[in-house]
């Protein structure tokens, strides 16, 4: 299987199945989970192709141009390290898949919780095999809002809902440190292509911009895997879903900021600035999370604080800049997933299957669920790194390491003793998981009966727990030659020796391992009794807990800040806003004209043209009046807007931009009509303190407004004089003149810089368009007005526009206005097709002549708007079947895989193709590929313009009848 297809397929195949997740009903929960864990298997089977080439130590590569012009291509890569991390993905994806089955209720949304189960999966797997730092920040931020959307899975309870909003709070913090720190290492290395990085490493570490990258990267890597003092959001996220925790909090989501720090390991490591940071965060959380670990009564809380801890252990393995530790610390990834991933099983089956997760709650389940409570055994063994399981060879790697370490301060001399009091803390914690839960008497006033769960649901505990002994007992025949391929990956082939035997004869380590193993026993023994009794908070961190220092630091941020910032910036009245806006526009325009400096060009004068300078007093009499009018009567201050609007469309007809005049045109009228249905809905205006005071308060005002205006529009004017009046040599727009037909296929230039040349910008606008057009239709469709500010037919118009007719015609009723309507009413079905007829042709043309998607799609919407306009909203839906979702999101999906198909012809993301093409009849036509994008641009503009007119013509409809049924 070609490289591209196997790295594409391992990175798409999870999206496409979220997509199809998501459209399933509700109820289809079993296909649902057929659905995932297929595409998690297919996932897994095509890491295991692509295992003999990374066996023999080559790397998969695949490379899409994206934007080659700045470096920037799509570009996936798997070696050892990223196969390793992938199948730990897709692997335990599968066994999470299986469980949440028959964990997630039937009540629940299933098909919604596969889908972003599986949207996960894919930026996860995006992360771990991205060949460039600015791709990998981008999934990377992806995990943090699928995380989100996963740990709030119940929105309807407000621990998750603050526990998501918690984590994507810091871990969305730390991504964007992350992309600055990876926009500062792409500058140093002098690309942003992994592989180029990853082999300048000592230009990096000798750079001055070195600590400020590391300071960043190591921001984003910190948040991620919840290491001191970012560590209070993981406990917080275990109000979601049991197969959550499981498979985002032992194996992929919290792994991600250690896989961040092992991959960059040969970059950023060997410096003291790296030992300090990452070795302090690590010892750090090594011995907190196992310290309030043990005094934790929530089964998943303990199972949380211990990730922390063994996160802050692998850390702290890569802190030591020593290639043994990194051995240690990638193994240790790999145990501690397994044996955690089953324990989060356990607790949810626990939970499961008695309606509680409190310990002091329960007791000897080992006589009503003695398989759980065996299978527990075992995976709570390993974490306590018990001999003949895998977690014990992984610390004992550890104590080897903390024995040998060298740091040029000497603070690693307590390293030897603090591993030995983390060690024995997580034999306390182990212990209290296993005794509290099954050993004891028998449970009492549980809110369900325990009992074994389903053997499928099981399944997936089992075989974890297999894995556990398997590695444990034959270490080097089970995981070690993946650990092999992983390290050299990294490491290069300056890869330390190191041993997977289960024993090494009696020796310090051993000894360090036995002694923290009794002092854990003694510890557990002599707290036992207020263990299960149970502690608000552990003794001596109560003032350090997370929530605690979380909600402060929200509450200074978004209360306290943002209030005083409220106060010096904002207001309630838009005017204010718009004024600041406006303001801050001119010092920035014009500080940049101060420093670059700008003149008149050296084209000759063209002379005074009474007829433009006529149009332009006709516009600017529009202007003034509308602002004039605005305060007085809203209708007249649009109408005259209007006008305004109007002399610009000449303006740019006398100038020879008919394209720009075509789509101010379309624009004014669709704007006009879409305010004006707004209109009536806009709140009565209120005396505000400033506009009773003297009269001279409000004249100052209008005259700072109105000094605004004219610095804005004298300033842009003669910026624009400036650059008109350049020789066409010092012009950009030469450069688009001369490659608009050899390079992009058409002779309008306009169009081509839309369509081609500025495609990206254009496809990140129709993307807005789309977002703005559903927000409006989302926020008008929960919008009720009041009673009183709706004008039923009998009543005159107001001072806000309200007329008779508006209300009339958004019911629909043309007979009942009266024969008047008839005429219009026939003339508007004689000019849809005409219209339609038009708009075609726009479409067709555009990228020759004057026109395009954007023109075309708006005068369709006109031609809509005139049937509306006559015929009503209940007429418009009956006869045209509107369905503008269906029009933004075909529109999105041709526009987008028009821009993608050039990835499949190994052309850079957007590429247009031209051809000539011989037609029988037409003979040869000119054809290009931008013209599918344009369609798409058609659809989109109809789609957003038809949602927000649908969604104020209906709340016409719905004023109307509330009001008319009152009376």
């Amino acid at each position: 299987m070609p490289d591209a297809v196997l790295l594409l397929s391992l990175v798409v195949l999870p999206f496409l199945g979220a997509i199809t997740a998501g459209l399933l009903p509700s109820q289809a929960r079993n296909a649902a989970a057929i659905l995932a864990g297929a595409i998690a298997l297919i996932g897994l089977a095509l890491i295991w192709v692509a295992y003999p080439t990374v066996a023999a130590g080559s790397v998969l590569r695949a490379e899409f141009a994206w934007m080659p012009a700045l470096g920037l291509n799509l570009s996936l890569r798997m070696d050892g390290f990223a196969w390793l991390f992938a199948g730990l993905i897709t692997g335990i994806g599968a066994l999470v898949v299986l469980y949440a089955r028959y964990y997630i209720s039937e009540d629940d949304p299933v098909p919604r919780f596969f889908a972003f189960l599986l949207a996960f999966m894919g930026a996860m797997t995006g992360v771990v095999v991205s060949g460039n730092l600015i791709q990998l920040a981008f999934f990377w931020e992806l995990t943090s809002l699928l995380s989100f959307l996963l740990i709030g899975y119940w929105h309807h309870v407000a621990a998750a809902r603050e526990g998501a909003r918690m984590s994507l709070t810091i871990t969305a913090a730390g991504g964007l440190a992350l992309f600055a720190g990876v926009l500062v290492l792409g500058h140093i290395a002098g690309s942003y292509d992994l592989d180029s990085v990853l082999a300048a490493g000592d230009r990096i570490r000798a750079h001055p911009l070195y600590l400020p990258a590391l300071v960043l990267i190591l921001l984003g890597a910190l948040t991620k895997s919840a290491q001191f003092p970012f560590h209070f959001w993981l406990p917080h996220a275990m109000a979601a879903p049991t197969p959550v925790s499981a498979y985002l909090h032992s194996a992929t989501l919290v792994k991600a900021g250690v896989f961040l720090m092992a991959r960059l390991w040969p970059v950023l490591s060997g410096t003291d600035a790296w030992f300090l940071i990452v070795g302090s965060a690590g010892l750090i959380t090594l011995l907190v999370g196992a310290y309030i670990a043990i005094f934790q009564n929530d089964l998943k809380g303990l199972l949380a604080y211990s990730t922390i801890s063994h996160l802050g252990l692998i850390t702290l393995l890569l802190g030591l800049n020593s290639e043994l530790a990194l051995v240690a610390a990638v193994f240790h990834i790999v145990n501690h997933a397994a044996f955690k991933c089953s324990l989060f099983m356990a607790a949810g089956i626990i939970d499961h299957e008695t309606g509680t997760r409190d310990i002091r709650r329960l007791s000897g389940l080992n006589r009503s669920m003695p398989f759980t409570a065996r299978l527990a055994l075992v995976a709570a063994a390993a974490m306590a790194g018990v001999p003949l399981l895998n977690g014990f060879i992984s610390k004992e790697m550890f104590f080897a390491e903390a024995l040998t370490a060298e740091s040029p301060m000497g603070l690693m001399n307590i390293l030897p003793f603090a591993a030995m009091l983390a060690s024995a803390f997580a034999v306390a914690y182990s212990l209290r998981f296993i005794h509290g839960a099954f050993f004891g008497p028998e449970p009492t006033d549980l809110p369900r009966t325990p009992h074994e769960p389903a053997n499928w649901m099981r399944l997936p505990v089992e075989l974890l727990v297999l894995v556990c002994i398997m590695v444990g007992v034959l270490p080097a025949a089970t995981v070690g030659p993946f650990l092999a391929i992983a390290v050299r990956s990294v490491l290069g082939e300056q890869v330390p020796y190191y041993s997977l035997a289960i024993w090494h004869g009696v020796n310090l380590p051993l000894a360090m391992s036995m002694a923290a193993m009794a002092a854990g026993i003694v510890l557990y023994l002599l707290l036992h009794r207020k263990l299960r009794v149970g502690l608000e908070r552990p003794p001596l961190l109560g003032r350090l807990e997370g929530q605690r220092i979380f909600e402060r630091s929200m509450v200074f941020l978004s209360w306290r800040l943002a209030r005083r910032v409220e106060r010096l910036a904002g207001t309630r009245r838009l005017q204010p806003q718009l004024r600041l806006i406006v303001g801050i526009a001119i010092m920035g325009g014009a500080a940049a004209v101060w420093l670059r400096g700008v003149g008149p060009g050296n084209l000759p004068s063209t002379g005074f043209d009474p007829v433009l300078a006529l149009v332009w007093c006709v516009g600017g009499a529009c202007a003034i009046g509308a602002a004039w009018m605005a305060k007085f009567h809203r209708l007249a201050a649009l109408i005259l807007l209007g006008g305004s609007g109007l002399a610009v469309v000449l303006t740019f007809v006398w100038f020879s931009a008919p394209d720009l005049a075509l789509t101010q045109l379309t624009v004014e009228v669709v704007t006009t009509v879409l305010l004006l249905l707004g209109l009536r809905w806009l709140p009565k205006r209120v005396q505000l303190p400033g506009d009773s005071g003297p009269e001279v308060l409000t004249r100052t005002r209008r005259l700072r407004d109105l000094a605004l205006a004219l610095g804005a529009g004298c300033g842009l004017a003669a910026l624009s004089y400036a650059v008109m009046t350049r020789v066409p040599p010092e012009l950009l727009a030469q450069h688009f003149l001369q490659r608009a037909y050899t390079e992009g296929g058409g002779t309008n230039a306009v169009n081509v810089i839309l369509v081609d040349f500025r495609g990206f910008d254009t496809l990140g606008e129709i993307f807005v368009v789309a977002a703005v057009a559903l927000t409006a239709y989302a926020l008008l469709r929960r919008f009720r007005p009041a009673a009183d500010s709706v004008a039923l037919p009998d009543q005159q118009a107001g001072a806000d526009g309200t007329t008779a007719g508006t209300a009339m015609t958004a019911r629909g009723e043309v007979a009942a206005g009266g024969d008047w309507l008839l005429v219009p009413f026939m003339l508007t079905r004689l000019i849809f097709p005409a219209m339609l007829v038009v708009a075609v042709f726009l479409l067709l043309r555009g990228h020759d002549l004057p026109g395009g998607g954007f023109s075309a799609g708006m005068v369709v919407a006109i031609a809509i708007i005139l049937q509306y306009m006559i015929g009503g909203t209940d007429w418009t839906e009956d006869r045209l079947r509107l369905r503008p979702q269906l029009w933004v999101g075909a529109g999105l999906l041709v526009a987008a895989g028009t821009a993608l198909a050039a990835l499949a012809f190994g052309r850079p993301f957007l590429t247009t193709y031209f051809a000539y093409a011989d037609l029988p009849l037409f003979g040869r036509v000119p054809t290009a590929s931008a013209l599918i994008f344009d369609i798409g641009i058609f659809a989109l503009v109809v789609g957003s313009t038809l949602l927000m007119l649908v969604a104020l013509a209906h709340q016409s409809v719905r004023a109307h009848r509330a009001v008319a049924g009152e009376r």
